[in-house]
Order: structure tokens, then C-alpha cells, then sequence
């Protein structure tokens, strides 16, 4: 019955308002918590000593009070999350936490248990606790920042967070940029204009649980894809959306079959993707560009934009890419995979390299 679904949305939307309004409360309030930790810092004549023996009689008074949520380690994450997230002096169309209302906050001197007065400008916290306690744990404020933004932007589980924080993905899609692309990642997250800025260079597959040197099949890796389709959209990133598997193309009575078809709703266009086991050949690019052309004169519309095509391969030569596909190339591309996270000496490469 229609009255009974709206109900239940109606019920859901006023739970939803009340954990966001819930949320927003508990942040503000350990914001603030770290701020006046901070300020009965700066009076101490030995910060460091004088800050732990602080957090630790904090820490046994409002336990008493308010349980568990108030251990030594919390509190000093509360400290650290005001140290993250200073005062805001202006508002900046750049900054991944905006500013929220003005708050009323007293001096340095006023002691915890007084009203506060003063007026205080707070920053937005969109995220959950959890997430802000993970992205604390980033101390390049650059990496932090876009990891925020993505998490909001894309409704990321705290989960999915370090999933993807884990496979370096501020790293991997920094890695095509110039500078001033890497600022625009810290300021506003992945933006999606042209066909370059949906790949990765390396996918990060391991939710697949196959083994790095595990004998598996083309086929293998796409019924284990098409099993964990919404870990791989994920991966794939922003606006993807899946349309078929095998997809078949016929012409002059000869049979094709796609590997995997999505189509892009940010760039308003197809994507297909083709798997290889083992090195990139240059008759998979010859392949892949046999699958563009078809795409783009008999599946899509007038007002759709040109077919991109991936070949993931586990390996491939830049040499032979670079070689092979047109020097204008913008529909093309060969990204290699990985079946396991990057360990942290394989990030340092990256880094280093």
C-alpha cells in the first residue's frame, strides 16, 4: 500500500535527521573538548607532561559521568582533532570543512565546568567519528583532505575508507597529475572532466581474495569482478554504473565478446574494459580499439560522448602503449591490476619514484 511506504520514508528520513543532528552535536562537542585540552596546554610550563597528567585526570572524571567513551586514548584524539581542525579564520571556497555556526565559547581561563560566552566560529564535521578518528591517522594534510572529501562525496563506510586509504588511491591518481591537478585533489577531491581522469594506474583488487601468483584465468578474474561487482564499481570510482558482462558484437557474421561494458554518468559515455592475465600485447590494444570503434558507431547515442576502453592486464610497456596507440589518444588505455594491497615498501617506491 502507497500510504504505508510513504510511512516508512517518512520514518527513515526523521531517523536519518536525528542521528545527522546526533552526530553533529557529539563532533562539536569533542571539537571542543580538544580546544580547551589545548589552551590548559599552552599555561603549562612543561606541555608534554603536563598535558598527560591533564588527559589522564580528565579522563578518570568522565568516566565516572559518561562510561567508556572518555578513555585516555579518546580524549587525546579529541586534543588531536582540534590540532587537525584549527579555528577557521576565513571562509574558503578550498577548505574540505567549511564553516558552521558561530558557537559560544568562553577565555582561556574559564574553567570546564562554566558556561561558555564568547562567540566562536566551529567547521562543518559531515562524517562520523569513526571516520574522523581513521583520517586522523593521515598526517599529510594534503592526502587527509581528500580523503575527506571523497568519503562525503562518495557516502564511503568507514570501512571502504581504509580500503581505499590503504591502496593508496590519493597516490595513484596523483601520480597523472601536475601540481596544480594534485592541489585541485586536496581542495575538491577527484573531478571527473575528461576520459584520463576516470583511470587508475594501478586497480587495486584485492577484495577478489586471489592469490598474487595464484594460477587463475581471464575468466576466473571476471566471475570473481561480476561477484563483487559493488566493491568493483567502488574501485572504478566516481558515476560508474554496470551494463552488461560478455557482451556480444556481431558484424560480417563474426562474433565479439566484450569482457565487461559499464557506462560513465559523469562523462556521458561507455566504458568497457578488457581482462588479460599476464603482460600487455599489442593485438590487445589492436582488440580494444576494434571495441571502441563499434561502440561508438552502433551502440551509442548522438549525444553521448566517445566509447573509452580499458585493458587491465597485470603488467604492460609503456614503450609498447605509448607505440601503439595514437599520439592524440583520449579513448584508449591499458591500467595494470593488483590482486593484493601494496605493502608499505611498494608505496615508498611509488612515493620515490
Amino acid at each position: 500500500m502507497k500510504i504505508i511506504i510513504d510511512i516508512q520514508q517518512i520514518i527513515r528520513q526523521a531517523q536519518q535527521t536525528a542521528y545527522q543532528s546526533i552526530n553533529t552535536a557529539m563532533l562539536e562537542a569533542y571539537w571542543l573538548v580538544g580546544k580547551r585540552i589545548v589552551e590548559e596546554e599552552q599555561q603549562g610550563e612543561s606541555r608534554a607532561t603536563y598535558g598527560k597528567a591533564t588527559i589522564k585526570k580528565l579522563s578518570q572524571e568522565l568516566q565516572k559521568e559518561f562510561g567508556k567513551g572518555f578513555s585516555e586514548r579518546n580524549i587525546e584524539q579529541m586534543r588531536v582533532f582540534f590540532l587537525a581542525y584549527p579555528i577557521p579564520q576565513t571562509v574558503s571556497a578550498e577548505s574540505p570543512t567549511a564553516i558552521q555556526q558561530t558557537l559560544p565559547v568562553k577565555s582561556v581561563a574559564m574553567p570546564i565546568s562554566e558556561t561558555v560566552s564568547s562567540n566562536l566560529k566551529i567547521p562543518v564535521f559531515k562524517l562520523s567519528w569513526s571516520h574522523y578518528q581513521m583520517l586522523l591517522r593521515i598526517s599529510d594534510k594534503a592526502q587527509r583532505a581528500f580523503y575527506e572529501i571523497e568519503a562525503d562525496k562518495n557516502q564511503w563506510s568507514v570501512r571502504e575508507l581504509k580500503r581505499q586509504f590503504d591502496s593508496a588511491l590519493y597516490l595513484r591518481l596523483s601520480l597523472s597529475k601536475d601540481k596544480e591537478g594534485v592541489k585541485t585533489l586536496a581542495a575538491k577531491g577527484q573531478i571527473l572532466e575528461k576520459p584520463q581522469d576516470a583511470i587508475k594506474d594501478p586497480y587495486v583488487l584485492e577484495f577478489l581474495n586471489l592469490k598474487e601468483h595464484y594460477r587463475y584465468s581471464e575468466n576466473d578474474l571476471e566471475n570473481e569482478l561480476i561477484d563483487k561487482l559493488e566493491l568493483f564499481l567502488l574501485e572504478l570510482g566516481k558515476g560508474f554504473t554496470f551494463v552488461a558482462r560478455q557482451k556480444r558484437i556481431s558484424f560480417e557474421e563474426r562474433h565479439f565478446y566484450v569482457d565487461l561494458v559499464f557506462y560513465n554518468r559523469i562523462l556521458k559515455c561507455f566504458v568497457i574494459i578488457d581482462l588479460k592475465i599476464g603482460d600487455l600485447k599489442h593485438q590487445d590494444l589492436g582488440q580494444m580499439q576494434m571495441y571502441v570503434n563499434y561502440f561508438d558507431r552502433f551502440v551509442k547515442l548522438e549525444d553521448e560522448n566517445k566509447t573509452i576502453g580499458i585493458v587491465l592486464c597485470q603488467d604492460k610497456s609503456e614503450t609498447l602503449v605509448e607505440i601503439t596507440l595514437p599520439e592524440n589518444n583520449e579513448q584508449i588505455f591499458a591500467s595494470r591490476y593488483q590482486t593484493v594491497l601494496p605493502s608499505k615498501e611498494d608505496l615508498k617506491k611509488i612515493l620515490n619514484s
